[in-house]
């Protein structure tokens, strides 16, 4: 699992490799990630929007932009948590991820961003 705070922020993520799909006559290798984001600060935050970089060993990097994450803007109070799942389909048996989540403190209404750490996604077979 990969780890880093910033800004009292704790982002943890995992990956799972979830097998080979065909799609519009490519194949791709499918990845989910669990992020689970912790308020280890004294204030309540929102996450507002979130920026990915998508590297893929076969293809050019891909950006995504948008708001929130899953469909959700989570407020999270000190201590408490936030964990959701979602997806990523690379051509490459490899590639990685990084970006960081615009949050804003509720009190006040300062906005600051949280490092997503790089993750690696591979295949098994990449593996073996």
């Amino acid at each position: 699992m990969i780890q880093q705070i910033t800004n009292g922020i704790k982002i943890s993520v995992k990956t799972e490799f979830n097998g080979v799909i065909n799609r519009n006559l490519n194949t791709f290798n499918a990845f989910s990630y669990i992020i689970n984001i912790e308020n280890e600060s004294g204030d309540v935050v929102q996450l507002l929007e979130r920026f990915w970089e998508i590297s893929d060993a076969l293809n050019d990097k891909e950006f995504v932009v948008g708001e929130g994450v899953v469909g959700q803007q989570p407020i999270l109070n000190p201590n408490e948590q936030y964990t959701y799942r979602s997806n990523c389909f690379l051509l490459g048996d490899s590639g990685s991820m990084k970006g960081t989540f615009k949050m804003i403190n509720k009190k006040t209404n300062i906005l600051f961003q949280v490092i997503i750490p790089t993750f690696q996604l591979t295949t098994t077979s990449f593996l073996n």
